[in-house]
């Protein structure tokens, strides 16, 4: 178990450095809201296609192809969104439905599932978990893009409208556009592919600048209540659900190993450049993911150690 906390710390330990990053250069002067609103939209719009193009492209999608686990997988997602949803309406001031619901169910599952996955399963956890990010990226940005639309002030929410947002979203196009690389292992050139990573490796710290940036005290203690019971049902809530449905379906080992980490991820900071890029509430989608970092070292600990000392994985 402590091996489990050191690797977890291993790998949201950078976050919070570029979190806090964030927050110092804003508190110096050195990054501003014009700068974090255009960084946003880069970080939206190109850097991060360009690492999800990346990391499709590379996923072996025929080595760990497991139909039965990755309806499963669909099923819960569809679920959780609803819960996170419904909840959302009962919980939440209309404007901040979106925001709220977008943060209760979207794992950050290509960054941190994936790298936990790799970590216990090797190189199994790595192709099974790429397919699983990939269908996270694709049904995570479509459902994220309908429930901002719906409480966006910028973004039309009628059915049509809903659905050329959806195929306009830059994360969406950039899935679809790499499904048949992968598919048929079509290759870049060495120029472009490189070109790419470099676009690629900008995502990850730009966002969370960006989201430490928006970071204070005041906001936080203004999303206090929202944020928290948003984190709570990402956190605690949806993980012991959809593990323990997952398990009740009879997947045991890796498998359900797998399953929890992508179940159990915190938020992801894609929320935030999406929270922007609506004109939504992007104070309470940064408090949420930075309450959902800080609580995946206890609980994802605690859920691998039950899940270890129940023999399931």
């Amino acid at each position: 178990m402590l091996g489990i906390f050191f690797e977890t710390l291993n790998i949201t330990a950078p976050v919070f450095a570029m979190l806090f990053l964030g927050v110092l250069l804003k508190r110096v002067g050195w990054i501003n809201d014009s700068f974090i609103h255009t960084a946003s939209a880069l970080v939206f719009n190109v850097t991060m296609p360009a690492l999800l193009f990346l990391g499709i492209i590379h996923a072996d999608l025929h080595a760990a192809l497991q139909p039965r686990l990755l309806a499963y997988f669909v099923v819960a997602t569809l679920l959780s969104f609803a819960l996170s949803w419904g909840w959302a309406i009962w919980r939440c001031p209309h404007e901040d439905r979106g925001i709220y619901t977008q943060g209760a169910f979207r794992g950050n599952n290509g960054v941190i599932g994936l790298a936990l996955a790799a970590s216990m399963y090797g190189d199994y956890g790595i192709s099974l978990g790429a397919i699983l990010a990939a269908l996270v990226i694709l049904f995570y940005n479509t459902l994220s893009t309908i429930v901002l639309a719906v409480y966006s002030p910028v973004i039309k929410s009628d059915p049509w409208s809903v659905f050329k947002s959806i195929l306009c979203n830059p994360l969406i196009i950039s899935v679809l556009a790499a499904a048949p690389f992968a598919y048929f292992n079509i290759g870049l050139p060495g120029w472009l592919e490189t070109s790419g990573k470099y676009l690629a490796q900008m995502t990850l710290p730009l966002a969370l600048i960006c989201i430490g940036g928006t970071l204070s005290l005041a906001a936080l203690r203004k999303s206090g209540d929202m944020a928290v019971s948003a984190s709570l049902v990402k956190m605690v809530w949806l993980p012991v659900f959809c593990t323990l449905g997952a398990w009740l379906c009879g997947f045991r080992g890796a498998e359900l190993g797998i399953l929890f980490l992508y179940f159990g991820s915190p938020t992801a900071a894609a929320s935030f450049v999406m929270a922007r890029a609506a004109n939504g509430n992007h104070e309470l989608a940064a408090a949420i993911i930075v309450i959902t970092t800080l609580a995946a070292a206890v609980t994802t600990n605690l859920g691998i150690f039950i899940l270890q000392w129940g023999g399931w994985i």
